[in-house]
């Protein structure tokens, strides 16, 4: 469509210039481990190393000797053909396909099978292997996934190029040509190699063969993490570790910092509960923000070893490296006591309630079976379950008790405890129901300095929904502060003011120093009522849809994108662009029920009145039992 068209094909030759460039500078993990053979042996065996491998007899750990399984009618049979691991795959209809397993993803808990489906086209079959208890089981044991349907293994939600490939390999470039519909993607390696963290090496084997002297070596990576310190570590592990949308086509060169790569997740309905703890697979970066560990300093490396990937340390160990009588000079707020006592955590020694992780980590299973722990290091709150609707780590364990029972066990273990006070859990709970009814418990958390930037900036993007000119006025300062998360989400309540006054609050932003500012400001000004703008801000502003035309040429094979730009496309009174943007998302996935009534409502406000009954009808083919479309399609007829 002419809006995302416009511009983007010298920017793709230039960023693909660009990138050629810094491959040249990769020299593999091979050529780093001849020196640095300590980290590369422990290296060998992590889930990095191991994120993503050839189909080899070493690699492949399911049982490929004719087992077979069987999920809602679609019989599936594991079979070795020579060298080759097949999949035979007879669906409900009675047709047989064959595949060959492309490549490997994991080690454990699990092991997921890439099929290469289309020359460059590779998708992660949904019958997987349970490492532990030998045996294969289905992601959605509860779900009939019919061909067409976007979660089907063969949709784009399971297509590894686009949804999985960039956190699996090193220097990964998706090249996806939405013209064709087909992908080219190429890689230095797969697996998370040394440079998928340090950088193109290329520099520093050249001053190391030179016989440089050991000061300085990290100055010849993209990424320093002798000079990043913390939150420079954080941003680079958080690349992979968070649940983002990414703006770039591929690995952005390691260095880069998070808010000019990702659009960081917000803690939404449906990902997070409302007091932040993890729901969906959001990963850790969304939840470590939240923490206190977080705004003292504390980082990655802290806990885990960056080479093995494990834990420095075994059981509460890890966590007693600070938090004991001894503490830890690094972080001189700590409290001094002993914490791995029955004195603080009320448990039997040595028992699973004794373990720090049990009640400040909880864990939820993904995947089925892969258990990921919440990182916000949060203190138990189950006096907040009647108000937030939230878990707690308390009945997580004893599940036959209520909230109400852990809470009086808190009180009467810590009477005078000072972390019983409000909590942003009790506000989003009603946010999300209701932002306007919340608006001014909203408004303090936006403002308030105490709170976490995840937190705020989730408060803002609620606000959005009751913005008016008082509410504009008072969240324009937010608009400079210094932390980005917070700026670019104090965009969106901007739309209640006075156009004009918008229009002078925003247009500074353009020129911000940060990508998801510069960006979201542009999203923001599409319909703003300016005939011209000077030069300068022209200039900034074309930059700035420059970045966000080329973010979404990049996602052009997810269906999200093209709802993003059938919006934008309606915003610019476009509608035949919004039509096409539509059937888009429908084709490649024709359970998006937002989709097909857009469509619908295209053509109502077209005055095709037959043509909205006929898509309506189209779409109750592909959601029979969609109540909404049922009505649209009930009150089409009506007006026949």
């Amino acid at each position: 469509m002419t809006f995302l068209a416009a511009g983007t094909a010298t920017m793709a030759q230039s960023q693909t210039q660009n990138l050629d460039e810094i491959a040249k500078g990769y020299v593999g993990t091979e050529t780093c481990a001849t020196c640095h053979e300590d980290e590369s042996l422990v290296w060998e065996e992590s889930h990095h190393a191991l994120a993503w491998t050839e189909a080899t007899e070493e690699n492949v750990l399911g049982n490929f000797d004719g087992a077979e399984f069987v999920h809602e009618g679609v019989a599936t049979r594991f079979d070795r053909e020579g060298q080759a691991f097949v999949i035979h795959v007879t669906e409900e209809d009675g047709s047989k396909k064959r595949f060959e397993v492309h490549s490997v993803a994991g080690i454990a808990p699990l092991q997921q099978y890439l099929i290469e489906t289309e020359p460059g086209k590779l998708q992660s079959f949904d019958v997987v292997w349970d490492v532990e208890r030998e045996e294969w089981y289905h992601l959605y044991p509860d779900q009939h996934l019919p061909p067409d349907d976007g979660l089907h293994w063969t949709g784009p939600y399971k297509n590894w190029n686009a949804r999985c490939a960039e956190c699996h390999a090193t220097g990964f470039r998706k090249n996806y040509d939405s013209v064709s519909q087909s992908y080219a993607s190429d890689q230095v390696e797969i697996g998370v190699g040394c440079e998928a963290c340090h950088g193109p090496g290329r520099d520093h084997v050249e001053w190391a063969e030179n016989g440089a002297k050991e000061d300085g070596q990290g100055s010849y990576f993209s990424m320093n993490f002798a000079e990043a310190g913390a939150e420079g570590e954080i941003q680079q592990c958080a690349g992979c570790h968070s649940r983002r949308e990414a703006q770039l086509d591929g690995n952005p060169l390691p260095g880069t910092p998070y808010h000019d790569a990702y659009a960081l997740s917000l803690l939404r309905p449906g990902m997070y509960h409302p007091d932040g703890q993890i729901r969906d697979e959001v990963y850790v970066y969304g939840s470590f923000l939240q923490s206190k560990m977080y705004e003292k300093g504390v980082q990655c490396s802290n806990c885990h070893d960056p080479h093995s990937v494990q834990l420095k340390a075994e059981g509460n160990a890890v966590c007693t490296q600070c938090h004991s009588p001894a503490g830890n000079p690094e972080f001189t707020s700590l409290t001094q006591k002993d914490y791995d006592t029955a004195d603080h955590h009320f448990h039997p020694e040595g028992s699973e309630g004794a373990q720090c992780k049990s009640c400040h980590m909880i864990e939820r299973d993904y995947m089925g079976i892969d258990g990921r722990r919440d990182h916000s290091f949060r203190i138990p709150r189950p006096d907040l379950a009647a108000a937030s609707g939230s878990p707690d780590a308390c009945t997580d364990c004893h599940d036959d008790r209520s909230p109400e029972w852990a809470a009086e066990e808190i009180a009467a273990w810590y009477p005078d405890s000072v972390h019983r006070g409000s909590h942003y859990g009790t506000v989003f709970a009603k946010g999300f129901a209701d932002p306007v009814s919340a608006r001014s418990e909203l408004v303090s958390l936006a403002t308030s300095e105490g709170e976490a930037s995840i937190v705020r900036a989730t408060a803002l993007w609620l606000l959005e929904a009751a913005a008016d000119e008082d509410l504009a006025e008072t969240l324009a300062p937010l608009l400079s502060h210094p932390d980005p998360l917070i700026r670019s989400a104090a965009i969106r309540p901007q739309s209640g003011a006075n156009p004009q006054e918008s229009v002078l609050r925003l247009v500074e932003l353009l020129g911000d120093p940060v990508r998801l500012v510069r960006t979201e400001t542009v999203k923001s000004l599409l319909s703003a009522p300016v005939a011209r703008f000077p030069e300068a801000i022209a200039s900034n502003f074309q930059r700035a849809m420059g970045e966000w035309r080329e973010s979404l040429s990049n996602r052009t094979d997810f269906p999200e994108t093209h709802l993003v730009l059938g919006g934008a496309a309606l915003g610019m009174r476009n509608l035949p662009a919004a039509t096409e943007a539509f059937r888009t998302v429908v084709q490649l996935d024709p359970q998006r029920e937002d989709a097909w009534s857009m469509l619908v409502r295209i053509k109502a406000a077209e005055g095709d009145m037959a043509g909205a009954l006929s898509v309506v009808t189209e779409a109750r083919s592909k959601l029979p039992e969609s109540e909404f479309l049922l009505q649209m399609e009930q009150e089409l007829k009506e007006l026949q």
